[in-house]
């Protein structure tokens, strides 16, 4: 039942907003957004343009921390190995002790 009912509703429904619809005070075909529209447009592009400069910041700095992490991991694993190697002098640095 319903579904034979459906179609004339939504049909009565349609012609009732477009018959109680006013007709625009205005044409259509000439309206522009004005300053306040650009300033929208402008306030949009900036913010992007400065997000976009902010995660090249970070992508940046993500990049040194993990290139940075990677030499000490590999100054340590050499500073491993030369301590395995029981006959080899080490550097003067690295022997002395702090005093205190």
């Amino acid at each position: 039942m319903s579904a034979v009912l459906f179609p004339h509703l939504a049909d009565a429904v349609t012609g009732f907003m477009l018959a109680n619809t006013p007709p625009p005070e205005f044409n259509p075909d000439t309206v522009t957004p004005g300053p306040a529209g650009f300033l929208a447009i402008l306030f949009v592009v900036v913010a992007v343009v400065l997000l976009g400069f902010d995660l090249v910041r970070r992508i940046r700095r993500t990049t040194y921390r993990a290139e940075i992490a990677e030499r000490l991991q590999a100054e340590l694993a050499a500073r491993g190995e030369a301590d395995k190697r029981p006959g080899e002098a080490s550097t003067p640095r690295e022997t002395q002790q702090p005093q205190g």
